[in-house]
């Protein structure tokens, strides 16, 4: 059987014997199938249902083929329309093409040749469908901070601190691992500002020596250093009336710290090479992954320069302290890559959304983002399964399944409330006389068993169920000798 449960085919030709054909060749396959012998029965029928594909003739009586499409069209634009006809022509197959028919299929037609468009047609609905769902759970989570995605408790107290913090206009320090989003931050701050008409300027900065970086931030004039052909204006100055944002700042030197410092207390500055004293009107929001207040004691670190610094806060959780908010993320980065390839998986397996909660990653969000495009690109088929995900993250959902914790992953469990493999309720224990992969093979052993079960022992709907094609299941199936049929009551 190769279609699911639930999938709805109307079938219209004004031919009873080819309306019961139909309908037989497809119910055979699992369709759900109704069939009418006239346009009029068929758009009385769609008004009252909602049906996934529509199988129409051309040439019939009142309403034909072509009048049926554009109807079907105005009551269900996500409905596939597939055009059958023994008057095929160039010209009417481009007509309904243009009027947006899935496909044109002349008489006689192969079985095959039909049940494969239908196949098709059926994935492209799923993937409309699937794509409009994720946009929308997408859009409830980010709410009004666009690009910032999560709605753990942690996430909801940024929210409502960028909130609060946004009208303001005091100097703002953001802290957090790198690759947890500090920058999206400043931007909501700058966005949701009564500055956020004016220009947003950030700078790296880690990415600079402390020469150039010096002439970035305040300009320099002509003959200042060599290569300076030219006076240049520094960021503060094509920030002014905006906000200014220095990611990395816990890595300037010390000389650059002093003038700074100097700068924030006033908001004036020099230019390099310049006697001159400019002033400026610009909001200053820093960044840094270090441990500012550690890098005071060692001295590296000014500690006045903190302080003017430190008037607000904002700390951003790193990733395995928020893994309710892996699923969401994953599916927001895999849309995106949806979006700008048009084509790729369109959800992902249980098992690869348990390999991704499972990982501890140390590259926080951006790390996540890394390996969802990876997967999306190398990907087959409409899912994302946990063979598309590397090696670290494959471990850990081993080691957990086995009943082995991550670091500081003792408590986690997946969100609405299921347990992770390898926790309380299901899993298989690491114990002594067991090795890593007599482990794991166990655990595989329990999934695909419970599969089969709830699949009605049909190993095609085992593997939709588990993610993976049919012929990968079948391999594993022979490998660890799992039954094939349901043991003898």
């Amino acid at each position: 059987m190769n279609g699911v449960a639930g999938e709805k085919i109307l079938v219209v030709d004004d031919e009873q014997k080819m309306c019961d054909f139909l309908e037989i060749i497809l119910s055979e396959d699992g369709y759900d199938v109704s069939s009418v012998t006239s346009g009029e029965e068929a758009l009385k029928r769609m008004r009252e249902e909602d049906f996934d594909v529509v199988i129409t003739d051309l040439m019939m009586p009142g309403i034909d083929g072509m009048q049926l499409l554009e109807r079907v069209r105005e009551l269900n634009s996500d409905a596939i329309v597939i055009m059958i006809t023994g008057y095929s022509t160039v010209e009417t197959a481009v007509e309904a093409m243009k009027k947006g028919a899935y496909d044109y299929i002349p008489k006689p037609f192969k079985i095959e040749e039909v049940k494969v468009v239908i196949r098709k047609a059926i994935d492209q609905r799923r993937i409309i469908r699937e794509n409009r769902r994720l946009k929308d759970e997408l859009k409830a989570a980010r709410g009004k901070f666009s690009g910032i995605v999560g709605n753990s408790r942690k996430m909801q107290e940024i929210y409502q601190l960028i909130e609060k913090v946004a009208k303001a206009d005091s100097t703002v320090l953001i802290r957090g691992e790198s690759g947890t989003g500090k920058e999206l931050v400043a931007r909501a701050l700058h966005h949701y500002s009564p500055r956020s008409e004016k220009p947003f300027v950030s700078i790296n900065c880690a990415a600079l020596p402390e020469n150039l970086l010096e002439s970035e931030l305040f300009g320099h004039a002509r003959g200042a250093f060599t290569g300076a052909v030219t006076a240049k204006r520094g960021l503060f100055e094509e920030a002014d009336s905006g906000t200014v944002f220095l990611d990395e700042i816990g890595d300037i030197s010390l000389a650059l710290q002093a003038k700074l410092l100097r700068f924030l207390q006033n908001r004036e500055f020099i230019r390099v090479g310049e006697t001159t004293t400019r002033r400026v009107d610009v909001r200053v929001i820093v960044a840094t992954n270090r441990d500012l207040e550690a890098a005071i004691e060692k001295g590296t670190f000014r500690r006045d320069l903190f302080y003017r610094l430190n008037v607000i806060s904002i700390t951003l959780p790193p990733l395995r302290e928020r893994k309710d908010d892996i699923p969401l993320l994953a599916k927001h980065f895999a849309g995106k890559v949806w979006e700008r390839m048009g084509k790729g998986p369109t959800r992902f397996s249980q098992e690869a959304m348990e390999a991704l909660v499972a990982y501890d990653w140390p590259g926080n969000v951006r790390e996540l983002e890394n390996v969802v495009e990876r997967a999306m690109i190398l990907g087959e088929g409409s899912v994302i399964r946990v063979e598309d995900l590397p090696e670290e993250v494959r471990r850990a959902w081993a080691a957990q399944a086995t009943g082995a914790r991550a670091p500081g992953d003792a408590s986690y469990r997946a969100p609405g409330g299921d347990n992770l493999p390898g926790e309380a309720g299901g899993g298989t224990a690491l114990s002594e006389g067991v090795s890593f992969k007599e482990a794991v093979e166990a655990y595989q052993r329990r999934l695909i068993l419970e599969a089969l079960e709830e699949s009605g022992w049909v190993q095609a709907r085992a593997a939709e169920r588990l993610g993976m094609g049919r012929t990968t299941l079948n391999e594993i199936i022979k490998r660890l000798g799992i039954p094939t049929e349901p043991p003898a009551r």
